[in-house]
């Protein structure tokens, strides 16, 4: 059995970007909010702090693309995103992320409508797609 290691999954947008953090143990992830990205660029002090706090072995950045597999409008600025996630010296690898944010956002409407969570925010959409790429990859290694 491989040693035990943990993953930082990243879910860009164009304001924000959905983090979660799972592990090779569970084959899980969890939520951990988003990261800004504003005009001037990607909040990497934020990133910084998660790497530090979380000591991930890789991270994971969920690739866009279209129903057909072609790529989107998305797909240049992600691999920027990936090229300056590079600069952390930690593997980075991406995963198909279509339906995502669906899929997320379908769980939180329906942990709503069970009672077990209240008013969803597109911060916790972003951050439980996040979950899913992370969840994609564990479940594919």
């Amino acid at each position: 059995m491989s040693e035990p290691k943990t993953i930082l999954a990243f879910d860009f947008g164009l304001r924000r970007i959905g983090v979660a953090v799972g592990q090779t143990v569970t084959r899980s992830a969890s939520p951990l909010g988003v990261v800004a990205n504003r005009e001037n660029g990607v909040d990497h002090q934020a990133i910084a702090a998660l790497i530090k706090e979380w000591r991930p072995t890789g991270i994971v950045v969920g690739m866009p693309s279209h129903v057909d597999g072609s790529a989107s409008d998305m797909q240049k600025p992600v691999e920027a995103f990936i090229k300056e996630l590079q600069g952390y010296g930690l593997d980075v690898d991406t995963v198909d992320e279509r339906y995502t944010s669906v899929e997320a956002e379908h769980a939180l409407k329906e942990a709503r409508a069970a009672g077990t969570r209240g008013r969803i925010s597109k911060e916790m959409i972003d951050s439980a797609a996040a979950v899913f790429i992370a969840e994609r990859y564990l479940s594919s290694r």
